[in-house]
């Protein structure tokens, strides 16, 4: 036989896989602004489409029911899918450490985490990580945040920004990019504690994770090449946008993540990482005993199994 007909001499090029993406509105969407726009241009290796909500409500559906294969969304919440669909769902990476800070308007109260006693916290997300991972740093460096301190949750961010605009000081928890927000409001609105710093200053093995990509186990078993492509290319993704950080807030507009102008002085306090493998593992393993101590559903009810973490195949 020729060689054209020669099956053991010719190769078909692999068609590339398309993956659907989802992402919310904010940091948990910022590393990816590179890959879409390489997309778009026809430059990666996968073919992406990407669907965006201001809710992980409106997208955690579409992956159960395997309308969407890879998700950023809260590293909790890919928990409480992974034990509500009896395994149906993996964590591929980590994309997002903490993006809660502890911000100071009109004085200069703050200095440390025995400085707070006393004071009152507006926050939001009570009943949720940021209310968790803030009780917990209270309580590790010696603070009763039922006794010492008077959070007062409020139901979003801007109820915060107006009660800044409301009282000469206040003391508030806000994540990203809302400081940023706050900030250009008000000129003497001041980062006092960065949470994932103190987190880290624990020194527990673990980290204050904000994010994660989760995949449908099935698409993962079906298509570990795509797999492993769309983990570097995001990769490649979030190293631009941490170090372009100007052309990247353009991108973030473009995608109606969030406002350039935003974008630009946030990025570099979001914190957006890729972490995979190994140390993914140790890193949320860690974190999650934090939130199943504090109360069990923040993790679906019971810590993952080890099938949870995406280690390659």
């Amino acid at each position: 036989p020729t060689p054209a007909e020669d099956d053991s001499t010719t190769t078909t090029p692999e068609e590339p896989v398309t993956v659907r993406l989802g992402g919310l509105k904010g940091p948990t969407s910022m590393g990816m602004v590179k890959l879409l726009s390489d997309n778009d241009a026809g430059k990666t290796t996968n073919h992406y489409e990407f669907s965006m909500a201001g809710s992980a409500d409106e997208l955690t559906p579409k992956m159960l029911q395997g309308e969407l294969d890879i998700l950023a969304v809260p590293v909790n919440l890919g928990s409480v899918l992974y034990n509500n669909s009896d395994g149906a769902v993996q964590l591929l990476a980590v994309n997002t450490l903490g993006v809660i800070y502890l911000v100071e308007k009109g004085g200069q109260t703050v200095t440390d985490w025995n400085s707070l006693k006393g004071q009152t916290i507006y926050a939001t997300g009570k009943g949720s990580t940021p209310e968790y991972a803030l009780n917990y740093l209270l309580e590790e460096n010696g603070l009763d945040p039922a006794a010492d301190v008077t959070i007062e949750w409020k139901s979003e961010p801007s109820e915060i920004v107006a009660q800044m605009a409301a009282e000469d000081h206040v003391i508030a928890m806000l994540p990203q990019p809302f400081v940023t927000v706050a900030q250009s409001k008000f000129d003497d609105l001041t980062i006092r504690l960065d949470l994932t710093k103190e987190w880290d200053a624990l020194d527990n093995g673990s980290q204050l994770n904000t994010a994660g990509l989760v995949v449908r186990t099935e698409f993962a078993k079906e298509h570990p090449e795509a797999v492993a492509a769309f983990l570097k290319e995001y990769a490649a993704s979030t190293q631009y946008v941490n170090e372009n950080v100007s052309e990247a807030a353009q991108l973030v507009a473009q995608y109606d993540i969030v406002e350039a102008a935003v974008a630009e002085k946030a990025i570099p306090y979001c914190n957006i990482v890729c972490i995979t493998g190994e140390e993914m593992k140790s890193s949320v393993q860690g974190y999650f005993q934090v939130l199943f101590d504090q109360n069990p559903q923040s993790v679906g009810g019971a810590l993952p199994g080890d099938d949870f973490y995406y280690l390659g195949q």
